[in-house]
């Protein structure tokens, strides 16, 4: 088993990198995003960052740092959108996930390596498909506790992952100030260091009676496990909102950037099938079925058709996602990522289905349930459309 089985994933700079998906021409220009006149700041890119500014600076402290910084504002809707879709990609590689916010989870992928490979090698992955699927990257820190995992997707930042083994533990954290410490804030910080605790081998080698009367019983004993990174080494899974998703969906970045329809239909199969899968797993079914196309200039744009029942049936979605690709009508334009969703989801046992005249007694649906029954037993590609082989 390894001994470095968690994960903490966090997206560099999100809002800001969600932002400047739209504006590729300012990558390299100084970019925050929030509100102008007398706002906060929201997300700062790293060439913003070199100017000293950061999250919750007012605006009018950024204008005097940076006078020719670019301000964007908050789009959250583009926010929600990609923090669900990197953690349905967090949940295909473990149910495992304990979300921390919107932008960054950790996960325990023990029970993922003899499909995926070690835990280094599914953090590599995960970075590929963030980047590949949403345009944006991200830091992975690999560790056997949970805030020795946190540190070290810090210190990886940006776009890295860094490994600590067991063994390397105190190496990598005893020389590190304490504010490093995952969970200590600027005033515990300055607490400590009025104490004479400056770093975390000073809080690692006091005797924890004395560290205790320093900064009480509780915060003495858990700044002791921190130091050591012998916190809590098990995951409560929960997604950033414990309510219902709203909505699923699935995205797909082409090896190779296509104009291909058929190529391109036969993806939309394959990500219908997925996200329809998930949902009847879920036990919801959805009305809104919608496409995402993504060009190779980067470009994204997205068309939805609601349906006139609910449904969690693959050639269904399918039928739909496919008539709007047509739809766009983009017969030598090249494609570089495609994706499906299902939106507004409801409890399948809510939903009483019409039943139509002359419809067959079986038909797709119970097609649908033969398959999961399928690949529940004998694994996902015991049975899959023929098109697909």
């Amino acid at each position: 088993m390894t001994d470095t089985p968690l994960l903490h994933v966090d997206m560099d700079a999100f809002y800001a990198s969600v932002a400047l998906r739209e504006r590729p021409d300012l990558v390299d220009e100084p970019v925050v995003v929030g509100g102008s006149g007398r706002g906060v700041v929201l997300a700062a890119n790293y060439v913003a960052r070199r100017y000293g500014i950061h999250s919750a600076l007012p605006m009018a402290r950024v204008r005097r740092l940076c006078p020719h910084v670019t301000v964007l504002p908050p789009d959250y809707t583009s926010f929600m959108s990609v923090s669900a879709s990197v953690m349905e990609t967090f949940r295909e590689v473990t149910p495992l996930v304990e979300a921390y916010s919107l932008d960054e989870a950790f996960l325990d992928v023990r029970g993922s390596t003899r499909r995926l490979g070690p835990p280094e090698a599914i953090a590599e992955q995960l970075r590929a498909t963030i980047h590949d699927e949403q345009g944006i990257t991200c830091s992975v820190g690999v560790a056997g506790s949970v805030s020795v995992a946190k540190v070290a997707s810090r210190r990886a930042k940006p776009d890295g992952v860094l490994v600590v083994r067991p063994a390397e533990v105190t190496s990598f954290l005893h020389p590190l100030d304490v504010g490093e410490l995952y969970g200590v804030g600027e005033k515990t910080r300055e607490v400590l260091h009025r104490a004479g605790l400056v770093t975390v081998a000073d809080i690692a080698r006091l005797p924890v009676p004395e560290l205790q009367r320093a900064v009480g019983r509780h915060l003495g004993q858990h700044l002791h496990h921190l130091a050591w990174g012998t916190d809590r080494a098990e995951l409560v899974p929960r997604p950033v909102h414990q309510e219902p998703d709203r909505s699923m969906g699935a995205d797909e970045t082409f090896a190779r950037d296509t104009a291909d329809r058929e190529v391109v239909v036969r993806e939309l199969l394959r990500l219908s099938g997925r996200v329809a899968g998930r949902m009847r797993a879920a036990g919801v079914v959805g009305r809104t079925v919608a496409l995402k196309v993504r060009f190779s200039d980067f470009t994204t744009i997205t068309r939805s058709r609601t349906l006139p029942e609910v449904t969690d049936v693959t050639v269904e979605v399918h039928r739909v996602v496919t008539g709007l690709y047509d739809a766009l009508d983009l017969p030598r334009t090249r494609v570089r990522l495609v994706g499906v969703r299902v939106e507004g989801l409801v409890p399948r046992a809510s939903v009483q289905r019409q039943l139509v005249l002359g419809e067959p007694e079986h038909g797709w649906e119970d097609a649908d349930r033969a398959v999961d029954r399928a690949t529940r037993r004998f694994g996902s590609s015991a049975v899959r459309p023929a098109s697909l082989v």
